[in-house]
């Protein structure tokens, strides 16, 4: 007796009275509450049409390989197999839930230090405010009884202070915008004509670049470079540590000019020149930004403390006309500041929020400001308004960098996921780089000053021929010997891309170049 259904001896047959068919009763149970017919005649069909059959229980023969030795002692081999096969897969379970144990421990370690981290800062936020709270009656006291305390006509106090508690900024000014506005048409109208300098390295010359020379400017006791800078118009490179000091490097004489000290115990985390009266700009986990005057035996004595926000500065830009600067910081504000009286013009963000700043770039032009977040988003800003005019959302992480192009039409942003390029015209994203793996975050990107290379660095550096939003940016050259320094954190382009300059976490400053001796040779052209 066979199943009309499954083809097989039936264990529980039952026969249909309307056809004589003989089905299993699971079988035909199930197809009559989803079809209500016959499977083979397609009649309609009840479980009132169908009739137990009784047979007789009889016991399996044995397989064919039980039924001899070697057959027996096949079966044992294959479930031998089997559980051998078995246990290895419990033994890589066992393996990969180690290691995101392992993970998971790790970030909630971090997570915790994170917290502490943030109590701390939020207590010392909170005593500072009573502080505050206790001083500001105690000011307009003494405000109200001593008529001695004053300059130009009106009090001290309340040229700092409004009637809310809150520090009065000068803002920018028409005069300033205007100034800004000239520098601006200035700079567009030669961008517009300006070409790619004949002097520029060539494509095939950073193809030979190798690593000319290593220098360890910083202290052992905190390893690590966080930020680097080059000097427009003389061979000088700047170096920010976790040593909590700046290190100003002369690449011709191999010689260190001068190292800076006074940041307390935060790292610094951004250098900027500003060629303009030799000044130069150190920003600080200590949550302060320091100008530095230049004199005349090489040496930097600091001219401004400037103390106008309340955590972390993570970077600091430059304007054109280097007479300002901008600086970011994880309070969630960006100020602008006029670099020859230290003077903060104008402070904007929201303190409460709970974005921080964690890098910022002014546009080739300079009425342009962009801002990256903690919370992945890039922001647009107009400098004359302070209004944030565009936002670009897509990153993963922290924006640890950017750099606009001379073009004026590029922005590069890098992150946790990669770079992303933004046409500034059409404000989208039109290419991205994913150069390392998910655990490894791109640190820094930068345009060389001819906007015709793109450098990105992370694990190691990699340069990039700069095309158009359709053609495809080609790599030109990677240098993977850094993935055992430790993580490359920045990345320069000496002048005409000469060289570049890299800082990574073992505390080297890494020049790369053509060897010494080796000269460049006419080649590809930029075009090709």
């Amino acid at each position: 007796m066979i199943c009309a259904i499954s083809g097989e001896v039936p264990e529980d047959p039952v026969i249909s009275k309307k056809s004589g068919l003989l089905y299993e009763r699971r079988l035909i149970e199930r197809h009559i509450a989803d079809y209500g017919k016959c499977p083979v005649t397609k009649e309609e069909l009840s479980m009132d049409d169908i009739l137990p059959v009784k047979i007789n229980k009889v016991v399996k023969p044995r397989p064919l390989q039980a039924a001899s030795i070697p057959g027996l002692l096949g079966m044992f081999q294959n479930e031998w197999d089997a559980l051998m096969l078995s246990s290895f897969a419990l033994e890589q379970q066992l393996h990969t839930a180690r290691q995101e144990l392992s993970h998971a421990l790790y970030q909630h370690d971090a997570a915790c230090r994170v917290i502490a981290r943030l109590k701390k800062e939020r207590d010392e936020a909170r005593v500072l405010l009573a502080q505050a709270e206790r001083q500001i009656p105690l000011s307009s006291a003494v405000i109200a009884n001593d008529n001695a305390i004053v300059s130009n006509g009106k009090r001290a106090a309340e040229d700092e202070f409004g009637p809310d508690g809150k520090r009065i900024r000068p803002g920018i000014t028409s005069a300033i915008i205007t100034e800004l506005t000239e520098c601006n048409s200035m700079l567009s109208g030669q961008r517009k004509k300006r070409q790619v300098p004949p002097t520029l390295a060539s494509i095939d010359a950073l193809e030979r670049y190798t690593q000319v020379s290593s220098h360890p400017l910083h202290r052992t006791n905190k390893p690590g470079i966080l930020t680097v800078d080059i000097h427009p118009s003389k061979d000088l490179i700047a170096t920010g540590g976790v040593d909590t000091n700046a290190v100003l490097y002369d690449r011709s004489s191999g010689q260190i000019l001068c190292t800076l000290t006074g940041h307390s115990k935060k790292v610094v985390t951004s250098v900027k020149f500003v060629p303009k009266d030799e000044l130069f700009v150190t920003a600080s986990g200590d949550k302060t930004v320091r100008v530095w005057q230049g004199t005349d035996d090489g040496n930097y004595s600091c001219r401004h403390i400037l103390k106008d926000h309340t955590a972390d500065v993570q970077s600091v830009t430059v304007h054109a006309t280097h007479k300002y600067c901008v600086t970011a910081s994880l309070d969630n504000t960006w100020c602008f500041y006029d670099l020859a009286s230290g003077t903060c013009l104008t402070q904007v963000g929201e303190p409460s929020g709970q974005e921080g700043y964690t890098s910022a770039a002014f546009h080739p032009d300079g009425l342009i400001l962009g801002t990256g977040t903690s919370e992945a988003l890039v922001r647009i800003w107009d400098v004359k308004s302070q209004s944030n005019v565009a936002k670009f959302d897509g990153h993963m992480g922290s924006v640890t960098a950017m750099s606009f192009s001379e073009n004026g039409y590029f922005l590069a942003t890098a992150a946790l996921d990669g770079v992303k390029l933004w046409d500034l015209r059409k404000l989208k994203n039109f290419r991205s780089f994913a150069p390392y793996d998910s655990n490894t975050s791109t640190n820094a990107v930068e345009f060389d000053y001819s906007g015709s290379y793109l450098a990105i660095a992370g694990s190691d550096v990699r340069v990039y021929q700069v095309a158009n939003v359709k053609l495809e940016w080609n790599l030109i050259k990677s240098f993977p010997d850094l993935s055992g320094t430790g993580k490359v954190t920045s990345v320069k382009f000496g002048t005409d891309a000469k060289y570049l300059a890299v800082g990574s976490m073992d505390r080297n400053l890494r020049i790369f170049g053509l060897p010494e001796g080796e000269l460049e040779e006419p080649s590809r052209s930029m075009d090709e």
